[in-house]
């Protein structure tokens, strides 16, 4: 039987893809992480796998070649995803170096790689959030890291036209919300950060638009829940044939104003919503608009309905957050 490795398992999506798979029977599997002085260990609780190994130790064994095997499977969810880390080095290491030993590893043995790209690479407002587009310019280094091993990956495949490897996906989050996100804080999702709101302040504090065309509760983003992502990477698992770069997206925007609501339905609070000012140094880079293009993800018939906007932040809410923040 093949064996799963989940890098970075400890963090939101990792932990929550072992979830998953033991809920399918899988228990062939191996985590890799670092466990810091965070409360990330929790996730850990209640999960089955068969070995532990810290990201620096795995790093080591890949490099020795006495890991990984023909058939296995490599999820690699590894990153450091903070977009204000101003340690260019650490970043190429962490971000892009290793990303690259693990694909040169499944290459060489016959493996498969499902990885973690990152949304953040879309720039250009032509370009935005189209997965057939690779003319990226990330605008920070944690972008960038990610931007160059997608690079790094369209040369050696010549995009995706050689492939030396039983199967590669690349895949695009972003705005993903629930369960497992718990010790991310500053960088976990807005509904983590307006249900603590309302708990303490009994409101939430939104961003006044500064485009006069944009009223300040229309700010729209494309939220996805956790539970989505899972089933999607299920879905390559299951499939070994499907190849190539996707969005996981819902392709359907929603406003700021919309999921402040949904949070506060949630808990069957009447909404009280606060416009603030934004800060000076997010006037230029905040984004008004994300909504992604998923016709590849469903061209190669990946037929599931997401969750609502509201039945998402009704279950993380509910099920989750208000359960003294119980994993998933």
């Amino acid at each position: 039987m093949s064996t799963v490795y989940i890098t970075w398992w400890a963090w939101f999506i990792g932990s929550a893809i072992l979830s998953r798979l033991n809920k399918h029977w899988y228990d062939n599997i191996i985590i890799v992480d670092h466990l810091d002085r965070s409360e990330k260990w929790k996730n850990l609780v209640w999960k089955k796998y068969f070995m532990y190994y810290d990201k620096k130790d795995f790093l080591e064994k890949i490099k020795n070649n006495e890991i990984i095997n023909k058939n296995d499977i490599v999820i690699h969810m590894g990153a450091c995803s903070s977009t204000i880390e101003k340690d260019s080095g650490y970043l190429m290491e962490n971000n892009t170096k290793y990303s690259w030993y693990l694909y040169q590893r499944c290459k060489k043995v016959w493996a498969r790689l499902i990885y973690a790209s990152s949304a953040a690479t879309y720039w250009k407002w032509e370009k935005w959030y189209d997965d057939n587009i690779f003319d990226l310019h990330p605008l920070n280094m944690y972008w960038y890291s990610k931007q160059l091993f997608d690079e790094w990956i369209l040369k050696d495949t010549n995009n995706f036209k050689n492939l030396e490897i039983p199967q590669i996906v690349w895949l695009k989050f972003f705005n993903v919300y629930g369960p497992n996100e718990y010790h991310k804080w500053r960088m976990a999702s807005v509904v983590f950060h307006w249900y603590n709101q309302i708990k303490q302040e009994g409101k939430i504090k939104l961003f006044k638009s500064y485009k006069i065309w944009i009223p300040h509760w229309e700010q729209k983003r494309d939220f996805i829940y956790i539970k989505d992502v899972v089933k999607i990477i299920k879905f390559f698992i299951d499939n070994p044939d499907k190849n190539w770069i996707f969005n996981v997206w819902t392709w359907k925007a929603r406003s700021f104003n919309d999921l402040a609501k949904s949070v506060f339905n949630a808990l069957w609070l009447k909404p009280n919503i606060e416009y603030i000012d934004m800060p000076d140094w997010l006037k230029q880079k905040y984004q008004y608009f994300t909504e992604a293009k998923i016709d590849k993800l469903r061209q190669i018939e990946y037929s599931e309905n997401f969750f609502s906007l509201e039945d998402g932040v009704k279950d993380y809410v509910q099920n989750y957050l208000d359960k003294w923040y119980l994993v998933y």
